[in-house]
């Protein structure tokens, strides 16, 4: 497995959990104060889009690694609860980094 892999899921698993807390946030505002309509809108549409990609490279990753489908399911889902994307991002890069592949350069015969 290569470490861009590993890098993709990582890059989108933070954009995935800090747009996952401003929608909360946005939700706040608009259900407790009446205020913030369109913006809560907006990021909703925004964190739609980047869940699908988080949910492409966390598959992505998953099948690279060959976890069994509970542990890619709870990865999966993970970017829906507030702050967990980030617990479960550091567990997944410390048993993913041991499986990563060291790409030394050839040696170049002359």
């Amino acid at each position: 497995m290569r470490k861009s892999v590993l890098t993709r899921y990582r890059a989108m698993a933070y954009v995935t959990a800090v747009m996952l807390l401003v929608l909360c946030a946005c939700m706040v505002f608009k259900y407790g104060f009446g205020i913030g309509k369109d913006l809560t809108l907006v990021v909703a549409q925004v964190h739609g889009v980047l869940y699908i990609i988080y949910l492409i490279f966390a598959f992505d990753l998953g099948s690279k690694a060959r976890w069994p489908f509970g542990k890619l399911l709870w990865v999966l889902i993970s970017g829906t609860i507030p702050t967990a994307a980030f617990f479960v991002e550091r567990k997944v890069v410390r048993e993913v980094q041991p499986l990563l592949v060291k790409t030394a350069p050839e040696p170049v015969e002359v």
